[in-house]
This record gives C-alpha cells, structure tokens and sequence, in this order.
C-alpha cells in the first residue's frame, strides 16, 4: 500500500508539479489505496485532522504532516473574532482620541471637537506612578489633551526633541503654549484649576473657603508621605530586629503577627492602618466621601499609585499581602482598592505585581528579602511565575494574591463582545471561566498576531547569539532596546510563537507536545527556549496586555518551553 502511495504522489508531482500535502487530496490518495488494495479501513495521522488555517506546510516526520499558518493567516483569524473585531474597533477609536482609557492613547478628546491645547508627556511603559496619577486625573476629569510617550532614563534614552523641550528629562511634564511644567503635584493641581466645575468639570480639590476640607486635604498628603516614608525604609532596607524582644507580653496573643515584625514593618503597618482609618471614615470608599465628592479625587491618585507598588513589593520581599483582609483586618484600604478596580479608567494604567517588581528597583533601589519568611517564598513564587500554578497550564480562573474579578479584567468592549456581564458594582468573580478563559486567550492571540514577526525578531534577542548591547545598559534588569537578535534562531523563534498563537487561539489544545520538537530541529531547540522564556519575561501589564490576558500568554509560552524541553 505504501508502495503504491509514493506512486500516486510521484505521479500527481509529474503532472501537477511540487506535491502540497492538504486534508483533502492526501484523503482522496488514501482513498484509492483502500479502494485498490480492499481494505475497509485505514489509520490516518490525528494531525491531518486538526483544524488549521493558512498553506505554509511544514512536515513534521514521515507519518504526521501539520499545517503552520502565517501570520497573515494568524492576524487574519484573531480579527475574525468577537474579541478581535472589538479590539480592531476600539483601536480605530482611540486613534481618534475617543474610545477607552489606555496607556497607550496619544489623543484624548472626550467628545471635544478642538484641538487640545495640552501635551502631557509621560512614560510609554506604565512604570512611571507620577505619570500614572496624572493620568487618572486627566481621565476622571475627563479633560481633552494630547499625550506624548517617553521612556523612563532606566528603560532607554529619551528622545532628543524632548530634551530640548525638558533638559533634566522629568516625567511627567506638560507643555502649554509653549511653556513647559514638570512635578505631578503641580500638573495635577493647575490641570484642575485650568478645567474648574462652571465648565462642566468635575473638582479635585475642596474649594479654598473650604477650610475643613482643605485642612483634611492637607493631612492626608501629610499622612501619604509618611507612608510613602515608611515603605522605603521598609523595602529598600535589610531588616532591623525584631519588635518585643524582653519586652513583649507573653500572655498578650492578640496579634501573634506582630510579634514577628521587624521595627521598620510595625512602623509601615501602623501607618497602614491610620490610612485604613481615615478611609472607613468617610461614608464612601474615597477619602472624600460626601455629596460632593462621590467619586475618586486628587488625593485618591495621589495615594493609588504607590499603594499599587506597596501592594506588590511588600508580597515580594516581606510576605505581607494587603490584600488578605482576615489577616489584615484592612477593610478600608480593600473597600478603596475594589473600588478603582470597579473603574476602567483605573484598570487601564493598573500593572500586575511582576511588572512592579521589576520596574521598582531601577526607580527606588533594590529591595531587601525579609518579614515573613514562608509567606514571602510563597507569594514571591506566584508573582515570578514559579509556582507551577501561576503561568503554568491549566491556569486557575482566579489568582491566589492578585484578585482579578473584582472589576472588569479585560476592557469592557471585550467582555460585551463575548456576551460576559457583571453581577454586581462591576463584579465579575461569578463569570463562566471557560468563557472568560476564550475572551483572555483570543485577546493574547491578537496581540501576538498583529506584530507576529517583530515579536519573534524582539524574542530572538533571547537567543545564543543575541542580546548583545554595545551601547550601553540600563537599569531596568529586563530593558535592553538596544540588543540585537539572533539571526540564526530567529526563523525557529517565528514557527514557534505561530503554533504558540494557534494554540491561544482554540485551533488546537496541547496534549500534543511534539509538534513543536517536530518541526524545531535539534540544535536550535536551547535558543528556541530561552527566547520564549525571553519574551514571556519582558510581558508588560499594562503596556502589553491587562493581567487576566497576560498570565494566558505567559502560560502558553511556558508550554513551549516546556514541549520543547
């Protein structure tokens, strides 16, 4: 039968020219060998059964032959879902200066039909939590304005038209009328001036004849900055000794916790706690919880942005997660955190905890292990993605330190064109996981489809022969945007990430783990590797891909990694 099968084949090249192997014809061939040699039945390789897009046919062996689609094909597919087809919308939108909040808009107009006057410059990565904090201002107030990206000194040089326009390079600054402004604080407090209620904006600040809540405004600045204190000596600082000593209580068990605490983490806890306080003060969850304010104001975004750092670093280092409320007992602080993560506008510039621990040491200095040693282990594994659980396939719906339901976890075009609705104040943690898992693949897979091959140039710089940075290096651990790729594994590196975006995309599961060492040959597969782990490490949350989308990619990539392996 088989002899007769290389006759067909030789036969149809004779006439028709080079034999392209298609479920079709490779049927029909087969079809003749059963018919001519009387067979009833015949095994046929599962592979040619798979559902596949695309005509760049590779062979995998002699007895399996699998169809890799381009990415045209790939981008082609993404956009022809209901995720893809939002997302291209929404795209489309926002280059309009309309649509959703995103850190990567360049244009804010917010049913305005002038040209902004306003450039506010900030960092295109999402580290920057000044540039963050004026941005959450700009969006609540909702305040039309052009928006220039610039990367953090620790990323890369900033461009040289900005240099002239700001020589010591802060971030954020804006420029109006040619003038320009640095420090957040100051931004912040003019762009809310510049844009007062009699014009139909929202107010920031209590009014100056307002002498209470000018007063609160103040302390509570006051308090953010001994907080902010705290932290840094907490983090950025080997540990000092333990509270109680022979001085503690041993008959007081109320908070067995503390008496584990270094001095520097009573001291931030504490101060933790007046935040906690001020913030079950009030009626709402805001800082200003009165008929006036009832919804987030300049002390909140003041406040947000380094609670999100604290958040991650003090899991990271010291084993500490806020979050944990029986433990914790910090009802304000999580009632407040769940509340901007009820809001878009937040979730769009909001970074997961892997991202903040890698931005955070090129910004405020290394951060020191310590605290709760076990605890720490723990949380620090899930955040890195060494757990086996937290970019490892089958992914948990939930994550077990990063909630990512409280509020939308995707952006909200995205979970409508999937018919996915909230139960309650914009609550997702009741959604169908398996529908919710379609909408995070489908959005990892557009993302990849739509700069497939820059991708696997960016990814190939993982390779032996890559990296390499003649220029200089820069803070950031994972930044090096001058690195050049390796040329040798980077068709390989391209093969890979197209079975890796047809996976996200639900054409194939990944029980079958030989495709790729099929079609990887032998002596690439390290450089392979280690440009996945590459770009599965140098995903950023938001830049790239909210969280709940993002630990998909990750994951996928590790099942690559892991085939390969």
């Amino acid at each position: 039968e088989s002899s007769f099968l290389f006759f067909l084949i030789k036969s149809y090249e004779m006439i028709f020219g080079n034999f392209r192997p298609t479920t079709t014809l490779v049927t029909f061939l087969l079809t003749i060998v059963v018919v001519v040699s009387g067979y009833s039945s015949i095994n046929l390789p599962s592979s040619m059964f798979r559902r596949s897009i695309g005509n760049t046919a590779l062979k995998m062996s002699s007895s399996s032959t699998t169809t890799i689609p381009s990415w045209i094909d790939l981008k082609k597919e993404s956009e022809s879902t209901p995720v893809g087809k939002a997302l291209v919308n929404e795209v489309e939108l926002r280059s309009k200066g309309e649509g959703s909040a995103h850190v990567s808009n360049k244009l804010r107009q917010f049913n305005s039909e002038k040209e902004p006057k306003i450039t506010l410059y900030r960092d295109h990565a999402g580290w920057c939590p000044y540039c963050q904090k004026t941005m959450l201002l700009v969006e609540e107030k909702e305040i039309p304005i052009k928006i220039g990206l610039v990367p953090m000194r620790s990323y890369g040089d900033k461009p040289a038209e900005f240099m002239r326009k700001v020589p010591n390079g802060l971030l954020p600054a804006i420029e109006v009328d040619g003038k320009v402004i640095t420090e957040s604080r100051i931004i912040m407090e003019l762009l809310d001036e510049w844009h007062p209620k009699s014009e139909g904006y929202k107010p920031m600040l209590p009014t100056a004849s307002n002498l209470n809540g000018m007063k609160r405004y103040n302390d509570l600045s006051r308090l953010e900055r001994d907080l902010f204190s705290w932290w840094c000596t907490l983090v950025f600082r080997p540990d000092g000794g333990i509270m109680g000593g022979m001085f503690s209580n041993p008959f007081d068990n109320k908070n067995k916790e503390e008496d584990k605490m270094s001095a520097s983490m009573k001291g931030f806890m504490d101060c933790m706690r007046k935040v906690d306080d001020e913030l079950q003060s009030t009626p709402g969850p805001w800082f200003f919880g009165t008929d006036e304010f009832d919804y987030p104001t300049m002390i909140d975004f003041i406040y947000v942005s380094h609670v999100e750092r604290m958040l991650a670093s003090v899991a990271h280092w010291k084993g500490v997660n806020l979050r944990d409320v029986k433990k914790w007992n910090l009802v304000g602080l999580n009632a407040w955190l769940e509340a901007f993560e009820q809001r878009e506008s937040y979730l769009a510039f909001k970074s997961d905890y892997f991202t903040h621990v890698m931005d955070i040491p090129p910004q405020y200095g290394p951060g020191y292990d310590g605290g709760f040693e076990d605890d720490r282990k723990k949380f620090s594994s899930n955040i890195v993605g060494k757990d086996n659980k937290s970019w490892t396939l089958p992914l948990d719906f939930d994550d077990e330190v990063q909630p990512l339901y409280k509020g939308p976890p995707l952006p909200i075009v995205v979970l409508e064109s999937m018919g996915i609705e909230p139960s309650d104040k914009n609550n997702y943690e009741a959604a169908d996981p398996a529908t919710m898992e379609k909408a995070c693949r489908y959005m990892a897979a557009w993302k990849l489809a739509g700069n497939g091959k820059a991708i696997s140039k960016f990814a190939a710089r993982g390779g032996p022969k890559g990296s390499s940075n003649p220029r200089k290096t820069f803070g950031a651990p994972l930044a090096d945007p001058y690195a050049a790729s390796d040329t040798d594994v980077q068709p390989h590196v391209d093969t890979a990430l197209r079975i890796v975006c047809s996976k996200l995309l639900l054409l194939d599961d990944t029980t079958n783990t030989e495709e790729l060492t099929e079609v990887i040959p032998k002596k690439h597969r390290k450089g392979v590797i280690s440009s996945l782990a590459y770009l599965r490490d140098r995903i950023g949350v938001p830049r790239d891909l909210p969280l709940a989308s993002a630990r998909y990619l990750r994951a996928y990539l590790n099942w690559g990694i892991e085939s390969l392996s």
